[in-house]
């Protein structure tokens, strides 16, 4: 269970989806419905996958309680010692972070992932995730990649590390509440930039290991590729650990497979991007780039709560950056804190520096000047949950 965080002061309370109309209810309302259809229409599941489908679209219909994951299921235990307080109670009465992880492990476990059979290790988001990964958008942003050695190297530096962070917006989870036509045109403002910084840290003394904690899959992956490839050939970095899912999570998290997806797409494309692609399959070869997928990274915890060798590996990093929205809800707590909590005071308990990319795309939001606040709440936007604002974070 969750350790008490000594900045929680009881000023910050849990993330829950019983708010009619908040974001974390239309998640669990509108989204994992949805969700449960969209992966019915996009694979053949045999008649069993199909009832056990049904069967979960019943449990959490409004008004309905969770179920205990089946004794059968290889982590039963864990999920039962987690789940201790929630199972039996309302999904929307429960934590959100819980409730969230618990439907994607439900997921799973309807459509047979971890039972010896045919239909074991089928990742039941690959459809999704390869129709974005060979979409003609990213034929565009892998050609666009041409420009960039003619940058000085400090726009580079902003250009890639830029082009990472928005990547978060091709989460495919997100698009099931914006729809197809996305989110209009980038914006160019950050509610809080420390670019400076984060590129100031990794100059500062001899490279180290980064540790580059993924978001998700396709679209976004590939940008975080390119990323760690510039980190690497510029000496920013003497290794990068790339941190992964150890199975399907959250519709679009990378996986393995994914990475590779991604490699090939890179190496089958022309020009530089067929040269990224050669030099990161070399550098997972060499062991520059190691690929790492830590059964945490599908624990329903926040990070305060991790495993003695997760918190070994990040401490020895120069750098660890975490991806995206649900890494982001980890890192600080899945909790409302008030905007201008700071940030560096919810990461306190993190093991060394620590730098957050992250598309707002949920309530939860630390670090904000109070003018910043000020400022987007005068805008009568949904701007912590609409993916058109984001942030660079970074906890020194």
């Amino acid at each position: 269970m969750s350790q008490p965080n000594p900045a929680d002061a009881g000023r910050a309370p849990v993330v829950v989806s019983n708010v009619v109309g908040s974001f974390a209810w239309g998640v669990l309302h509108e989204r994992h419905p949805a969700l449960i259809e969209r992966v019915r229409k996009a694979t053949a599941y045999p008649v069993p996958a199909q009832h056990a489908l049904d069967a979960l679209l019943r449990e959490i219909a409004e008004g309905g309680v969770i179920e205990a994951l089946d004794a059968a299921e290889p982590d039963a235990a864990p999920w039962r010692q987690w789940g201790e307080g929630h199972i039996g109670r309302r999904w929307a009465d429960v934590p959100f972070l819980w409730a969230e992880s618990c439907f994607y492990r439900k997921l799973l476990a309807a459509l047979g992932y971890f039972s010896p059979g045919p239909w074991q290790g089928i990742d039941p988001f690959a459809p999704f995730k390869r129709a974005e990964l060979m979409g003609t958008t990213v034929d565009s942003e892998l050609a666009a990649l041409e420009k960039t050695p003619r940058l000085p190297r400090p726009e580079q530096d902003t250009v890639l590390l830029h082009a990472s962070l928005w990547g978060n917006r091709a989460d495919l989870g997100f698009q099931l509440s914006t729809g197809k036509s996305g989110l209009g045109e980038r914006v160019t403002g950050l509610v809080v930039d420390d670019t400076a910084t984060l590129w100031e840290l990794l100059e500062s003394g001899r490279p180290g290991k980064v540790c580059l904690v993924a978001d998700n899959a396709g679209p976004e992956l590939l940008p975080d590729l390119v990323l760690a490839d510039h980190l690497l050939a510029t000496d920013r970095a003497s290794s990068v650990s790339l941190h992964i899912k150890p199975y399907p999570y959250y519709v679009s998290d990378a996986t393995t497979s994914d990475v590779l997806d991604c490699l090939a797409r890179m190496s089958a494309a022309s020009g530089r991007a067929s040269q990224i692609g050669a030099r990161l399959r070399q550098a997972v070869s060499n062991g520059r780039l190691v690929l790492r997928a830590d059964p945490f990274a599908c624990a329903p915890l926040p990070y305060l709560d991790m495993p003695v060798e997760l918190r070994e590996d990040f401490a020895s990093a120069t750098l660890t950056v975490m991806k995206g929205d649900l890494n982001y809800r980890r890192l600080v707590g899945d909790r409302h804190w008030p905007a201008t909590t700071l940030f560096s005071e919810v990461t306190a308990y993190f093991p060394g520096p620590v730098a957050a990319l992250r598309t707002l795309k949920s309530d939860v939001i630390t670090g904000l000047a109070p003018n910043t606040l000020t400022e987007l709440e005068a805008t009568g936007s949904a701007w912590r949950t609409s993916g058109t604002h984001a942030l660079v974070q970074v906890r020194v």
